[in-house]
């Protein structure tokens, strides 16, 4: 996925943000000590990463800024899902690893199988979000036993008509779509709403393409869907984002509602898994990393993202500085 989904100037307006903020005294450092702005020593060689849809782009909108900064560095981002990533990384094949999700016990044995070592960073915070069809007149809110009523294993086949959901809904029938069974997005939704990881109804349209679900979504006036926060704001125009009851009241997603721990329970950090040995063998990819995290709130609110937390960006710094 390409930076350019942010709109044609992204990368223009990454570097004006970036630029404004060096002029308050707050220069990135690169790993090797230049992100080739500087006059030092510029930075050369090749990073592949993959992984998740809903990762990818903010890492596509780092890797753009960084490449423009350091034009000998060729940085790929691949969006196979988080499931496909850690496969590719365990293997060898790729140097990080985009997440929407922690690792599970059966990658980890992948990855030490392998020889890999991996350090996990938080990169931004999402708000897992449910959309309907902008003409949809009968969802503003769903409690959770309600999404759990709508997409539970058990509703394969048997719940078809939204007042099956909920009475006071239509019987019109339900059309719904969601990530593959690749995704973290999905492992996170169905983990949270149906109480165990990969546990789903299976008659939904899945994509590990999230666009494929905004088109569906937003061509059908009683379909539903879910997927990172960041699709949804950048397809608001033609999308609406129902709030989630949780026990406390109906709440939407947002920055905010996402840092407090009021969207409830669909709001989750994302990551980045990191190559030990690339890290400390790599100058280009320490640099990157360290660019990434330094700038993480310029380029997350700049690609639609949530900023990490204060707390949350120091523990990314002090964790890429152990690594060397």
């Amino acid at each position: 996925m390409k930076i350019q989904r942010f709109g044609v100037s992204a990368a223009f307006v990454l570097a004006g943000a970036l630029a404004l903020s060096a002029c308050g005294g707050q220069q990135a450092e690169s790993g090797s000590g230049s992100t080739g702005t500087d006059g030092a020593a510029a930075l050369s060689g090749s990073i592949a990463s993959d992984g998740s849809s809903t990762v990818g782009p903010l890492t596509s909108a780092a890797a753009e800024l960084f490449m423009t900064e350091n034009t000998g560095v060729q940085i790929t981002v691949g969006t196979s899902g988080t499931g496909g990533g850690f496969k590719k990384f365990c293997e060898g094949q790729t140097q990080l690893s985009n997440a929407s999700r922690p690792i599970k016990d059966e990658e980890k044995a992948a990855c030490a199988a392998n020889g890999i070592e991996y350090q996990e960073v938080i990169v931004a915070n999402d708000a897992l979000t449910v959309v309907v069809n902008k003409e949809n007149d009968f969802i503003t809110c769903l409690t959770t036993k309600e999404l759990a009523t709508l997409w539970g294993p058990e509703a394969t086949g048997k719940i078809t008509t939204w007042n099956q959901v909920n009475p006071a809904f239509p019987a019109e029938k339900i059309k719904l779509y969601g990530p593959g069974t690749d995704s973290g997005t999905f492992d996170y939704f169905t983990d949270e709403i149906s109480g165990e990881e990969g546990a789903s109804r299976t008659d939904f349209e899945p994509s590990e393409d999230d666009n494929v679900i905004v088109q569906g979504v937003s061509g059908d006036k009683n379909a539903l869907g879910y997927f990172g926060f960041t699709y949804f704001e950048e397809n608001a125009d033609k999308l609406k984002a129902v709030e989630i009851d949780n026990g406390a009241g109906c709440v939407a997603p947002s920055s905010d509602t996402a840092r407090d721990g009021s969207y409830a329970p669909l709001a989750r950090p994302l990551f980045v898994y990191v190559d030990k040995k690339a890290f400390t063998s790599n100058a280009a990819l320490k640099g990157f990393m360290n660019f990434f995290v330094e700038n993480e709130s310029t380029i997350a609110e700049a690609a639609q993202y949530i900023p990490l937390s204060d707390e949350q960006k120091k523990t990314a710094q002090d964790e890429l500085a152990a690594l060397g």
